[in-house]
């Protein structure tokens, strides 16, 4: 797979490139066709090719996919808290909604407002799979109103982690009171960005993450 990577490399191979065939490849780097396909896949699994069937190789672009695997991986095995997971990605969130705040563009600030109308009438409805959906897309929306794409696939791969914790929240914050206001925070935060004040969208991330923190910690999450 490390020869494969230096191809790329040393090919100046862009996203959506194609490589070589696998024959090419393993006459090219003296290996059998068995190994060069192996490391193909490998690579796939990786994200960082894209390998179809009956269709050559291809450089992939950026995902969350690969990260998400290892945070879910780190979670269910211990070796890592949910707590020390959220305490990256707070600090994580800080800076992109800081960034957000200086680089969005009108239809990410139209987004994010329609987010929140459209968690408010979730909560109003009693529906909090469709507040959390819009929960994780609030998020993901500010990521990428960063402007640097790597704030979107590591905010992104913090998904599948907050999947598993967001119900703890919705239960522990049992009223219909406390849970408009863990709306209205996010609304605070929305609104620092459409309005462009970095650092009062850098306070209202950190109190909503606060919050957070103590709802899970109430609830027995480590």
């Amino acid at each position: 797979m490390v020869d494969i990577r230096n191809l790329i490399r040393d090919n100046r191979l862009r996203v959506g490139d194609v490589l070589p065939s696998e024959n090419a490849l393993a006459a090219q780097l003296g290996i059998s066709r068995t190994v060069a396909r192996e490391a193909l896949r490998g690579l796939a699994a990786l994200r960082i090719l894209e390998v179809g069937s009956g269709r050559r190789a291809r450089v992939a672009g950026a995902t969350s996919e690969t990260l998400s695997a290892i945070l879910d991986h780190t979670a269910y095995t211990r070796q890592l808290s949910v707590v020390q997971i959220q305490d990256v990605r707070r600090t994580l969130e800080m800076r992109t909604v800081s960034l957000a705040a200086l680089h969005r563009s009108a239809e990410e600030a139209q987004a994010l407002l329609q987010t929140i109308e459209g968690m408010m009438e979730a909560v109003q409805r009693d529906n909090p799979h469709s507040v959390m959906d819009l929960d994780i897309r609030f998020h993901e929306i500010i990521a990428r109103a960063s402007g640097n794409p790597l704030y979107s696939v590591l905010v992104d791969s913090f998904r599948v982690i907050t999947r598993q914790t967001w119900h703890i929240g919705w239960r522990a914050r049992g009223s219909h009171e406390s849970r408009v206001e863990n709306i209205k925070c996010h609304e605070r935060i929305a609104t620092a960005v459409i309005e462009q004040d970095a650092a009062r969208a850098e306070a209202a991330m950190a109190e909503h993450f606060d919050s957070s923190f103590m709802v899970l910690m109430r609830a027995g999450v480590s």
